[in-house]
């Protein structure tokens, strides 16, 4: 039972995206939540929101992808 490294590495380069957008995301609301009286407020807050939902996606897929890799023949 060995690792398919192809799909591992797939895996860890979803991970790898998604450490940014876990740190972005969050701070990009939280600049949204400090500027409220702008224009763009809710245009700056959904994208914030997309970034940490594409971040968890990421993630999910990452570790699936991983154990994918490890477990499938």
């Amino acid at each position: 039972m060995g690792t398919n490294r192809k799909i591992l590495s797939k895996g860890i380069s979803y991970m790898s995206w998604a450490l940014p957008a876990l740190f972005i995301g969050p701070a990009i609301i939280h600049f949204a939540f400090i500027n409220k009286l702008q224009p763009l407020y809710w245009l700056i807050l959904s994208i914030g929101i997309l970034v940490c939902l594409t971040g968890m996606v990421l993630v999910f897929l990452g570790i699936k992808t991983i154990i994918k890799s490890m477990f499938d023949k």
